[in-house]
């Protein structure tokens, strides 16, 4: 058997009976007008089975089984605003804590900037940093781990809308004394693609992109496979042999020479750096001041 739940409302005019004598003072309380009020009554009543309030010339009092109903009342109301105070507190801290999801490359080299910015104008918001390659990340935003995610991966996934917060571009590096380094002429995608590489890992936005960009050419196994930049970058300076990194994690070594950039013929390696999230389609409160932030400052980066 199917129950008709009561309405909160009419419970709290009839505790309003109780409490103050009239049904008018109840509704007044209740902000409604006595008529509705009245009528709403007669319904519960039908609904219930039960008369709840004996009306009369100089106002409605409450029956027996109406004082019965009014001491239930006064739980489920009870029950109800412990509902919306707990509710009120998950939304407060909800609101005052932000996880974010951001790549290596970007996470060395960009995150700290932006949740600075983001901390000078929200002192008191609790921030969560998780840091993996992009496939990664996109998994925590859709599996809802993360409120916003940080990617450097061409593509985004069915599910996540995205804007784009900056651009980056990959860069082949050597060091001064590497024979790419002396070349006069840019190297050819042919000959990157034949050599042997140290890379990133499967799964972080550099590889994705390094391998689309050479897909249609043979390739040999990598000299080495490693998880961030940085260690790509030490790998590099160490004489391991050459890489495909962002700029971001060289711009440094370069400026100094202590490695070289070697310029490819034809081969396009530039990039957008996106921030990923879930609904809704303009991320709001603190993600939203978040990817503000990245955007404005990832002009500054690009400028």
């Amino acid at each position: 058997m199917s129950r008709t739940w009561p309405d909160l409302a009419v419970l709290a005019v009839l505790v309003g009976v109780d409490d103050l004598g009239s049904l008018g003072a109840a509704a007044r309380r209740e902000g409604m007008a006595q008529p509705n009020a009245s009528r709403a009554v007669r319904r519960l009543e039908a609904e219930l089975g039960v008369p709840l309030l004996r009306r009369g010339p100089r106002g409605s009092l409450l029956t027996p089984q109406g004082t019965v109903v009014v001491h239930w009342a006064r739980e489920v109301l009870a029950g109800a605003g412990h509902l919306l105070d707990a509710a009120e507190a998950l939304r407060e801290e909800h609101r005052s804590e932000l996880s974010v999801g951001a790549s290596m490359t970007i996470a060395e080299h960009l995150v700290p900037g932006w949740l600075g910015e983001l901390r000078r104008r929200h002192d008191e918001l609790r921030i969560q940093l998780q840091v993996h390659n992009s496939s990664e990340v996109v998994e925590l935003v859709l599996a809802g781990r993360c409120h916003v995610g940080f990617v450097e991966s061409p593509g985004v996934p069915r599910g996540l809308h995205s804007a784009t917060v900056a651009h980056d571009r990959l860069v082949v590096v050597v060091t001064p004394d590497h024979p790419w380094a002396r070349r006069r002429r840019p190297l050819r995608a042919e000959e990157l693609a034949a050599t042997a590489l140290v890379v990133r890992e499967q799964g972080s936005g550099t590889r994705t992109t390094l391998d689309d960009a050479l897909r249609d050419l043979a390739r040999p196994e990598p000299l080495l496979e490693l998880s961030s930049g940085a260690a790509v970058r030490a790998a590099v300076l160490a004489g391991v042999g050459p890489a495909v990194v962002s700029i971001l994690a060289v711009r440094e070594q370069v400026e100094a020479g202590t490695l070289r950039v070697v310029d490819v013929e034809g081969l396009v390696l530039a990039r957008r750096l996106r921030a990923v999230w879930r609904e809704p389609r303009r991320p709001t409160g603190p993600a939203g001041d978040l990817v503000a932030t990245a955007r404005r400052l990832g002009q500054l980066v690009n400028a």
